[in-house]
């Protein structure tokens, strides 16, 4: 296996002129986790030759299997292979900045300018845009999950769980994976993998570390008396940051529920306009959560409060990303040849489609009606919509958007332009 210091000698480029890959990739990343991935591997593969064609299908691989955006963290790898950990913190951070500083902005905005008619008529239109969007991840994900009938099964029950029954994610998660763990098929051809040069001393004391860097923060807020939302946030976050496999649309299955209806945090509208705006900026989609900890942090003790609120969440959440990868990277090549973490890989993502359908169903009840009942029969939760209060210009736009998403194949950030548009101009019209 190659180790960090041994990148190929007609692939050795300076700190600085790495840098500055790595904020082109930062400010260029929309599109969510498959186009970034894409831009990322033009840049580094194929233009730059910086990792070998493997190296770089391991490492993403290797993320897939992680908590948190996998886009992020094959950045952060790259940067560890070229440069070593200051490498790797370059790189990661390059990816989230950019777009960390333009969601703080429009959460501040939003706030503040919120409840002015033309703003919510512009995301009028946007909601049954993001709609489409979460529909359309649920198909790319099953398409590539649901290979077998086995699958099939995992994600119903894990639908039936989350939906009907409001079992935690992270219990879905532990039981998905143990599952395809136990079932994993020990047959396949396992390649030997030289490990005498990793140090397990080293990644003790670097899991140590970069522990201390998550959590001591979180600490020293509960030592100094800061306001109990920040400890919430906190913690909230923090668990996220552990349990969501499956990719960004994993994170807002397990989030946005629990922000509504748990915390109270945010209303329904307002998570669906926070993954509206996480789409149209740069930057990994989990940002979402930076856009959570502002509102709710404005919404309970104002500016100061939720510019707070959104930085305890932005920390909670990229942290453990820089843990994961710097820890783990040494073994990348290992890993990857261990048929039961393939096995329980799967199973977790299976039960991933059936986390983003309950998304899916959750959000377009909140989008197409104005009243939605939540009622429960025994240990059954049941969501209810008043018929009588349907939204039909939502559902009209919600219509339009699956014709330009699913007939036309248009992009994510035309099709919220339009339906933003056009929502604003019908709903100041009507």
């Amino acid at each position: 296996m190659v180790s960090s210091s041994e990148v190929p000698t007609s692939a050795n480029p300076s700190l600085a002129e790495a840098a500055s890959v790595w904020w082109k990739i930062g400010i260029l990343s929309f599109g969510g986790p498959a186009a970034q991935i894409a831009l990322m591997h033009k840049e580094v593969v194929e233009e730059r030759k910086w990792l070998i064609e493997q190296q770089f299908l391991n490492a993403l691989s290797f993320c897939m299997l992680l908590p948190g955006p996998e886009a992020m963290q094959l950045a952060t790898y790259a940067g560890w292979r070229l440069h070593g950990t200051f490498g790797g913190l370059i790189a990661g951070l390059l990816f989230v900045v950019p777009g960390a500083v333009v969601i703080m902005t429009l959460a501040a905005i939003y706030s503040i300018y919120g409840n002015v008619p033309l703003v919510e008529a512009l995301f009028y239109g946007i909601k049954a845009a993001v709609l489409v969007i979460v529909v359309e991840a649920l198909l790319r994900v099953a398409k590539k999950a649901l290979s077998q009938k086995l699958h099939w099964l995992i994600a119903g029950f894990a639908f039936i769980g989350i939906f009907f029954f409001s079992i935690p994610y992270p219990l879905i998660v532990l039981m998905a994976g143990l599952f395809g763990w136990f079932l994993g098929t020990t047959q396949e051809e396992q390649r030997v993998v030289d490990m005498a040069h990793v140090s397990v001393r080293k990644t003790i004391g670097t899991i140590v570390s970069w522990l201390a860097i998550w959590l001591l923060p979180l600490l020293a807020l509960t030592w100094l008396g800061a306001p109990e939302l920040l400890i919430e946030v906190g913690k909230f976050f923090s668990t996220l940051a552990i349990v969501t496999f499956g990719g960004a649309y994993a994170v807002l299955a397990y989030m946005a529920q629990d922000v509504v209806v748990q915390f109270g945090w945010l209303t329904a509208g307002e998570m669906i306009d926070a993954l509206g705006l996480a789409e149209t900026t740069p930057g990994p989609l989990i940002l979402v959560t930076q856009f959570v900890g502002f509102l709710a942090g404005f919404r309970e003790g104002g500016f100061l409060l939720g510019l707070t609120a959104a930085l305890v969440a932005l920390w909670v959440t990229f942290a453990p990303c820089f843990l994961w990868i710097f820890a783990g990277a040494p073994y990348i090549e290992w890993i990857s040849n261990q048929p039961r973490l393939k096995g329980a890989l799967k199973a977790i993502t299976a039960a991933v489609v059936g986390v983003i359908l309950n998304l899916s169903i959750w959000f377009a009840l909140h989008v197409l009606f104005t009243t939605v009942n939540r009622q429960h029969l025994g240990p059954v939760t049941l969501w209810r919509p008043d018929l009588a209060t349907i939204e039909w210009l939502a559902l009209a736009l919600f219509l339009l958007s699956c014709f330009l998403a699913f007939r036309l194949h248009w992009g994510i950030i035309k099709i919220l332009l339009v339906a933003s548009i056009l929502g604003a101009a019908l709903r100041l019209m009507l």
